[in-house]
């Protein structure tokens, strides 16, 4: 009994105890440390995996708004070919050139005071509305091929005769 009075002994259990109830808290953080990483882990691999799947879904979606869009593109080809070969079938050209006469006499109709200039004028008019109605492509192809107004003046020329030009020939 003799050692319980010493004041060494005394610091030595008030030491100890302080000892183990620190000990007890920090084996008690330490668990609940450890119980909050593993959430925080699940947590994080659960979110993962919502991300991973949203991501599926907004791939799958832009590849097939993709596909859609390649679609649309080469049908849209396709029918601008399919009208191209439609415009170039026979008869087209001349439908097209007796609705720009149709143009012109309803013009000619309203503007009777002099019929051949009146008449050239309306037929211009008439084209410059047609060519003003198709653009782009159109408008290139009839610059490249000749139309049906230029054949008719290069025939008139070689109908002409060398006495009607006021030239001799030769013989």
């Amino acid at each position: 009994m003799l050692i319980i009075s010493e004041p060494f002994t005394w610091g030595l259990v008030v030491g100890l105890f302080l000892l183990v109830m620190v000990w007890r808290l920090m084996r008690k953080d330490i668990s609940m440390l450890r119980s909050e990483k593993k959430r925080l882990q699940e947590e994080n691999k659960e979110l993962q995996g919502h991300l991973n799947t949203q991501l599926k879904i907004n791939a799958k979606g832009n590849d097939q708004l993709e596909a859609d869009l390649i679609e649309l593109r080469e049908q849209n080809e396709n029918l601008r070919s399919n009208l191209n070969v439609a415009k170039q079938k026979p008869g087209r050209a001349e439908l097209r050139h007796l609705q720009m006469m149709e143009n012109a006499v309803s013009v000619m109709r309203e503007q009777a005071p002099g019929f051949a200039p009146a008449w050239e004028k309306a037929m211009r008019d008439a084209e410059a509305a047609e060519l003003a109605a198709e653009g782009g492509l159109k408008k290139l192809i009839r610059k490249v091929l000749p139309t049906s107004k230029s054949a008719p003046a290069i025939s008139t020329q070689e109908q002409t005769t060398p006495a009607e030009d006021g030239r001799q020939t030769e013989d």
